[in-house]
């Protein structure tokens, strides 16, 4: 993906004490597409703890800038949201990580945007949180609400990736493509008639007294959406079981037969 919302979208990070968190960083936003790192003050920089959490993300790290204050980092940022999760006295525009998402990836297209994290232990102070247009909160457990700061990292860049996606796609991602057309409406009737008369000749199927069998098993079949040939094997199955039942018949027949001469 080339758009060039990507080179626009920073991810900020606040006097991190644990050089591993910067790695791992690296590699969720590389993960997403984004490569823009910004590193505020942190406790231990360059460091092979962060190279070896970035696994193959080194170049993020290595284009990655370090500047001493939150004013450097944003100063050309047309939009900022900061990392927040606790509540304010003053309360302040609050975004889901997916509202956040949609606005990082409009509003880059127009300027840079930063996203900023806050340090391991308390996050942003107020002063910085009040520098941000927004904070975005995710909604973690409330039981153990406390994200290690990479992980909210990839839960920020994941959601700009969909962002993205659904730009692109002009809707939002989906996984719903299939190898195979799906069976249609005549040929599943047909397959409902022959499963029907299977189970009749195995006598698992009253036909006097079918109850709600069938019926349960169409809902089985039409809840799956069988593909065409799911349907075939299907009914190459039954079809299998019909011929050893009357195989199987004649047999019997001819067995009688012989008994009786």
């Amino acid at each position: 993906m080339a758009e060039p919302q990507f080179p626009n979208i920073r991810m900020v990070m606040v006097n991190t004490t644990h050089p591993g968190n910067i790695g791992a960083a690296a590699r969720a936003m590389k993960n997403m597409g984004l490569s823009e790192l910004v590193l505020i003050d942190p406790k231990e920089f360059p460091a092979e703890k962060a190279v070896w959490r970035a696994a193959g993300a080194t170049d993020v790290l290595e284009n990655a800038r370090v500047v001493s204050t939150l004013d450097e980092a944003i100063s050309d940022c047309g939009l900022v949201v900061g990392t927040s999760a606790r509540e304010r006295r003053i309360p302040w525009p609050l975004l889901t990580p997916r509202e956040c998402g949609d606005r990082c990836w409009f509003e880059a297209a127009k300027h840079p945007v930063a996203v900023v994290f806050g340090r391991e232990d308390r996050g942003l102070t107020n002063e910085e949180l009040h520098k941000c247009n927004y904070h975005v909160h995710i909604p973690s457990n409330p039981e153990y609400s406390a994200l290690n700061i990479s992980a909210a990292l990839q839960v920020i860049c994941y959601e700009i990736r969909m962002s993205a996606l659904t730009a692109q796609e002009g809707k939002a991602p989906h996984f719903d493509d299939w190898d195979m057309p799906p069976a249609d409406n005549g040929a599943l009737e047909h397959y409902y008639a022959h499963l029907e008369d299977t189970l009749v000749k195995l006598e698992f199927l009253n036909p006097d007294n079918p109850r709600q069998t069938v019926t349960r098993l169409r809902r089985l079949f039409n809840r799956i959406r069988m593909d065409q040939m799911e349907l075939n094997i299907l009914r190459g199955m039954l079809t299998s079981v019909q011929n050893y039942i009357y195989h199987t018949d004649e047999k019997m027949k001819n067995l009688y037969k012989n008994v009786d001469n």
